[in-house]
């Protein structure tokens, strides 16, 4: 009995190898991260399966273990957690019950369903957060003209409305003068926070890793500059930020990976304030646009942090391989642009550039894809940084 036993263990865990007996991981969603996230398992030997939306998705183009199906459906998740060691995510769209589901099952799923709804919901990760004394811009639930006034009254106009859950890169979130600019949105039957309109000197991201064994890292913090509600820009480090500031921040982020129990990559968004010191922003549990410049820039990249971590490898070293890193993000523009030209062009005038595209159809304002730069110069190399994703949008080099 206890060599049957033996066998259908061995046999279970056969299903979910791939080359050189290295596990499977799979990765729902087929976005950039994926497709970063792939790049990154090739080198360490593992494979990367892919649950895409569509056969043009950004990972799908390029990895080889894909299946189309919905995040929506438990029979899809089942279906292709099925193949795979260990399950992650590069969106948070997963809803919570199907992912406490599969954990029911027995999925190996990391981020689990506990943490992840923290970076799901808005008003549950404020709660959580203010429960534990970590700093949040004042908030609250509001689900009416009377609510919203009474929220303004207590902290001043303009007002923060942000649907507690969906919202991403500026979708979502809405600043209101008055009540009547705030009607069509608690019109719209979306479950909404409001927030104290914060004066910010900047804002901050603190990226972090911390495994199922619990051990965890830091990446220097980083300053992230947004336009429009989109991140354009990353740098690392955060200039002019003071030691004791950056690790304030780095110990708030590690904190809340382990208070949370977060597995793989937890993303910090901060705003760095004119009088309160830090608040926290918004929490991301999977690789994040504030950590693209470490494939270049840091000893190990984010993307290979995350599969260590949900692995439950030791965790690689965070250290920089040049004092300064930028990344700017290339945004869709008007039209289709001969990239293939102008990465000739660009490649020619500065071959240091890294440039990444992420395969995917150009539409105004939607990242396809991120360019990097590293110096010993910050303002040379912010400048190159500008200047390529600049080219790559437009075909100008005037900014």
């Amino acid at each position: 009995m206890g060599a049957a036993f033996s066998v259908t263990t061995s046999l279970s865990r056969v299903a979910t190898l791939g080359a050189m007996g290295l596990p499977v991981v799979g990765m729902v969603g087929g976005g950039q991260l994926s497709r970063m996230t792939h790049q990154a398992a090739i080198a360490l030997g593992l494979s990367l399966r892919v649950l895409a939306d569509a056969t043009h998705d950004s990972a799908a183009l390029v990895a080889n273990g894909v299946t189309v199906g919905s995040h929506e459906s438990l029979a899809d998740l089942e279906a292709f957690a099925a193949h795979c060691e260990v399950v992650t995510f590069d969106h948070e769209h997963v809803p919570g019950h199907l992912i406490a589901s599969l954990e029911s099952a027995g999925v190996n799923v990391q981020p689990g369903s506990k943490a992840l709804l923290h970076a799901q919901d808005k008003q549950v990760m404020r709660e959580r957060l203010q429960a534990l004394g970590v700093p949040v811009p004042p908030f609250a639930p509001v689900t009416s003209a009377a609510e919203l006034q009474a929220f303004a009254q207590e902290h001043g106009w303009p007002v923060v409305l942000k649907a507690a859950t969906g919202g991403y890169d500026g979708k979502g979130v809405w600043v209101v003068e008055n009540v009547e600019q705030a009607l069509p949105v608690l019109a719209a039957g979306v479950r909404l926070l409001a927030e104290q309109f914060v004066p910010l000197r900047r804002e901050l991201a603190a990226v972090v890793a911390r495994s199922p064994y619990g051990q965890a890292a830091a990446w220097p913090v980083v300053e992230t500059v947004q336009a429009d509600g989109i991140c354009v820009e990353v740098v690392a480090p955060a200039p002019g930020l003071s030691e004791d500031r950056a690790v304030e921040a780095q110990a708030l982020a590690l904190r809340l990976a382990d208070e949370l129990g977060v597995v793989g990559v937890l993303a910090v968004e901060l705003f760095e304030t004119v009088s309160d010191g830090l608040l926290v922003n918004e929490l991301a549990m999977r690789p994040h646009n504030s950590g693209h410049w470490t494939i270049e820039g840091a000893r190990t990249s984010q993307f290979e942090q995350h599969l260590r971590a949900v692995l439950d490898y030791p965790l690689g070293a965070t250290t920089m391989t040049a004092p300064w890193v930028v990344m700017a993000n290339l945004l869709g523009g008007d039209g289709e642009p001969d990239l293939d030209r102008r990465l000739h062009m660009l490649f020619a005038r500065d071959p240091a550039l890294k440039v990444h595209l992420y395969g995917k159809q150009v539409k105004p304002g939607r990242k396809i894809g991120h360019v990097t730069a590293l110096g010993d110069d910050l303002a040379d190399v912010t400048a190159r940084a500008r200047a390529g994703a600049h080219y790559l949008r437009t075909g100008r080099w005037d900014q």
